[in-house]
């Protein structure tokens, strides 16, 4: 069963008011004034005041129990991680592991927590799987429990779950809590690829104020402009070299990361549409590595390395992700066939075997 939060932020009215609505209540004060080198979609958090943090007991991915209490005199970054999702939940994950390296020696004295938010798949091999799969088994701390005492904890914290046509929805929160346990700000993760960067460092410079001496947080460097289909651009091949995209050259790209669902057992079948592309004369297929959602920057190469049939499939990398949000990519895997007028003409959620993207070449082409 796929889990998916494009809900969240295409059609998520609901969820985004009950996301606004839980911030106006319990935050304090107004969200700090936009610094001029941050992109608008980035959340800049809200104050919630200093009040005490509602204690919990879970199991960790290794089955050992903790509870929020045993880690005062840490600051703690506390996030709500639905263990299937390939959308939000990897941005989240990926910009806490980016907030702790920007940090330096000073994250030794910062705990990351999630907080399982699958009614569904709620065991202890779940959130290790989760873990395993983003790089992150000894890195952060991945809690769950039984439904009753996550749904308690859904409810101190103000998060909304629900499951909608097998898919779960919810609000992709992000706390940090204080040494002396209290809850100081809460942040809502964008969908944009290209602010997972900018989202770090907006963490990290919070959490640094909650740490004694003067921890220096550097800047987010880099644009976190979409990179238009329209536009013809040049990006870094994983072999060397750089590949044009744009107008002009219709093809299909394929957005993913190594950690995707299913990824050793479908690449190697994309031969398939490579060869049938080819011979009816539509547009080849290129891999993108999407590295911002990434927890090892080489871990797809090495992944196409080792499957004998993907070893030729060309490989782009998009370093900042901003390929990803221009071309419309909210999940991953995520396809999306452009036209020679550099449109993206059709896109597809998910794995489709070499025969339905063939049919979809042809149909968006005819």
């Amino acid at each position: 069963m796929r889990r998916s939060l494009v809900v969240l932020f295409a059609t998520a009215l609901a969820v985004a008011a009950l996301a606004l609505a839980f911030v106006a209540l319990r935050a304090k004060g107004a969200a700090s004034s936009p610094a001029p080198h941050l992109a608008a979609f980035v959340d800049r958090g809200a104050n919630l005041g200093g009040r005490p943090a509602p204690d919990f007991t879970l199991e960790d991915q290794f089955g050992r129990t903790e509870s929020l209490a045993q880690w005062r005199g840490k600051v703690v970054v506390l996030a709500f991680v639905d263990d299937e999702c390939t959308t939000i939940c990897p941005l989240t994950t990926q910009s806490m592991t980016m907030a702790l390296h920007l940090l330096g020696p000073a994250a030794a004295r910062v705990v990351l927590l999630g907080v399982d938010a699958n009614p569904l798949h709620n065991r202890v091999q779940d959130v290790l799987a989760y873990s395993e799969q983003h790089g992150m088994p000894r890195s952060w701390h991945f809690l769950t429990g039984s439904r009753p005492a996550l749904e308690k904890v859904w409810a101190d914290y103000g998060i909304a779950v629900q499951i909608e046509h097998g898919m779960i929805d919810h609000t992709p929160a992000l706390y940090v809590i204080d040494r002396q346990g209290r809850e100081r700000r809460i942040y809502l993760t964008a969908s944009q690829y290209a602010g997972v960067g900018q989202e770090a460092y907006v963490l990290a410079k919070e959490v640094a104020s909650l740490l004694p001496g003067h921890v220096r947080v550097a800047p987010p460097s880099g644009d976190v402009a979409a990179m238009s289909p329209r536009r013809r651009l040049q990006v870094p091949l994983a072999s060397g070299g750089r590949l044009v995209v744009g107008p002009g050259h219709p093809r299909l790209y394929l957005f993913l990361d190594a950690w995707a669902p299913g990824a050793a057992q479908q690449l190697p079948l994309l031969a398939g549409y490579e060869a049938g592309a080819k011979a009816q004369g539509l547009p080849p297929l290129v891999l993108v590595d999407v590295r911002d959602a990434e927890a090892a920057p080489m871990a797809l190469p090495r992944l196409l390395a080792s499957l004998p049939g993907a070893r030729g499939l060309p490989l782009a990398v998009d370093l900042e992700g901003r390929l990803a949000d221009g071309y419309g990519a909210q999940d991953i895997p995520w396809y999306a066939l452009t036209n020679v007028a550099g449109k993206v003409v059709w896109s597809h959620d998910g794995w489709l075997p070499p025969a339905a993207l063939l049919q979809a070449a042809r149909q968006a082409g005819s």
